[in-house]
């Protein structure tokens, strides 16, 4: 048993879930936050005191600030923060509407930030800690439709590459987690809309996968094998998907790039 403390955001359904219990599981203590704590009532009914849960919306800073104390004030530590609770937002960057988009960013990207701003003193003091951030394949690559969905998770990605610098010193580990295509609710009730207009009607929806979307559960076990490695890495690709993917993507980056390099060279100046 690792007797590891958890705080996972958006523990209601899809990955969240999974990893909640995959941790209870194995006698981990987990804060599981949910916007509404009726959706977790059953991991209390089996897990009983194993689990404290949360009501939490991440848009609300000085809510997600509460729960954090909270979960570390009632287990006595925090040693892993996955950062899991988002949605997707669909619709070309032309049509999204103001409020769809500052949503969108709210709780993808800022609700990712306030909880690991509320993480970081827990475990400066206590000099350990892993924050997971749940990232995407959406963040190292890009596809119509989801311009807005992008923003939010290649913002994670930046920012969580410059925390895992910053905070090495203190022995805290930063890992950005990349799933490719999954059967969780991510393109169902979960996500938002937005009007395409006339416009772009014929490319209303993105892409689908090429190849079946995996297995949330299978994600249990590679997850808890990050979190109890000494040294886990900044990224990591899930589902077999996505590292053929992202290659492709980085080769035809990589050769635009010299291509151009005489402009660059260029531009340098004397």
């Amino acid at each position: 048993m690792s007797g590891k403390v958890w705080l996972i955001t958006g523990t209601s359904r899809g990955f969240g879930r999974v990893w909640a219990r995959a941790a209870l599981e194995r006698g981990d203590r987990v804060a599981a936050t949910a916007r509404d704590v009726d959706d977790i009532a059953d991991l209390s009914d089996v897990f009983g005191d194993l689990v404290l849960p949360l009501r939490l919306d991440v848009r609300d800073r000085e809510a997600t600030r509460d729960a954090v104390a909270a979960a570390a004030e009632h287990f006595g530590r925090l040693d892993v923060l996955v950062n899991n609770a988002g949605y997707g937002l669909f619709g070309p960057v032309e049509t999204v509407g103001e409020e769809q988009a500052r949503a969108q960013l709210d709780a993808n990207f800022f609700g990712t930030l306030w909880a690991t701003q509320a993480a970081l003193p827990v475990m400066r003091k206590q000099r350990s800690g892993h924050i997971i951030q749940v990232s995407s394949i959406a963040g190292l690559a890009s596809w119509p439709m989801l311009g807005l969905y992008h923003a939010s998770k290649w913002a994670i990605e930046g920012m969580s590459d410059a925390l895992a610098q910053e905070v090495a010193r203190f022995d805290i580990r930063v890992t950005l987690l990349e799933p490719g295509p999954y059967r969780t609710d991510w393109r169902g009730d979960s996500a938002v809309w937005a009007d395409p207009g006339p416009v772009y009607a014929d490319v209303a929806k993105p892409p689908s996968a090429g190849s079946p979307p995996g297995d949330p559960e299978a994600t249990a076990g590679p997850l808890l094998d990050i979190v109890d490695a000494p040294n886990p890495p900044l990224r990591v690709l899930l589902g077999d998907t996505v590292l053929p993917t992202v290659k492709a993507v980085y080769e035809d980056r990589l050769g635009t790039w010299e291509r151009w390099s005489s402009l660059a060279r260029a531009a340098q100046g004397d």
